[in-house]
């Protein structure tokens, strides 16, 4: 039986712009349409609906999840079984860190001892959440590249490269009070720089340095990742990484 777009928003949780918004871009188009222009979807829609909202669940873009549906290769079980399994990796990998979590502040009320091991149980270099991303901005060799190179660590190698990254993280979450172009903000964004060209495979020009800062304020996933260190960290390292590359230009 048909259903109207409230109804189907109501079910699935979401609103009806939403809803409006996948019709106009051709992602979700409803079988019918009345005279009236009131929009009717069928079961077969309601199944597409739920492809999308996995793929969405698991970050995939709107343009990603519209390609993937509408290519003549897919296949919904297919799908469905690897939506599964990648929300069985996911489920797993939070288990892992909400243990961690439980045993550091256990560690810091004094009532256990964590190894430095242990405290970055669950943090895993392997599985890059943004892949999908950058293999659409950097392509596929790139992305291959870097993930050979983080391939050869050693777990112990990926939780030191890991530390390392966060003590940068930190170093400017303390300083985010200052101006992005300061001295200090962009010496601590020059080892940014060269963090991420020294051990990740691939080479940022400074164009696509600035342009990863951009990601870090327009893609809402980064600015949260980011924040965790400090409220306004990801605005104030795009500001940082803008000027420099800037600056470098110029020099």
């Amino acid at each position: 039986m048909a259903m109207k777009v409230k109804e189907v928003a109501e079910l699935v949780g979401t609103s009806v712009r939403t809803l409006h918004h996948y019709d106009e871009i051709g992602l979700l188009i409803p079988d019918e349409t009345t005279e009236a222009g009131y929009r009717l979807y069928s079961d077969d829609n309601l199944e597409m609906l739920q492809q999308i909202l996995f793929f969405k669940e698991l970050g995939f873009s709107l343009k990603q999840i519209k390609e993937i549906v509408y290519s003549p290769t897919f296949d919904r079980l297919e799908a469905l079984s690897l939506h599964r399994n990648m929300l069985l990796e996911k489920r797993s990998r939070i288990d892992q860190m909400v243990e961690t979590i439980d045993k550091t502040i256990k560690h810091l009320k004094g009532e256990i001892h964590m190894t430095n091991e242990e405290k970055f149980a669950g943090f895993d270099f392997s599985h890059n959440p943004y892949e999908q991303e950058a293999r659409e901005r950097w392509g596929d060799e790139a992305v291959d590249r870097s993930n050979e190179k983080l391939g050869r660590l050693t777990k112990e190698e990926q939780q030191a490269l890991g530390e390392r990254m966060n003590e940068i993280y930190r170093r400017l979450a303390e300083m985010r009070h200052l101006s992005p172009q300061s001295q200090a903000a962009q010496e601590a964004i020059k080892d940014w720089y060269e963090f991420l060209n020294n051990n990740f495979g691939h080479h940022y020009t400074l164009e696509a340095f600035k342009g990863l800062g951009q990601m870090y304020v327009e893609d809402e996933r980064f600015t949260q990742n980011i924040d965790q260190f400090g409220e306004g960290l990801a605005l104030f390292m795009s500001k940082a990484m803008a000027a420099f590359a800037d600056q470098q230009k110029k020099s």
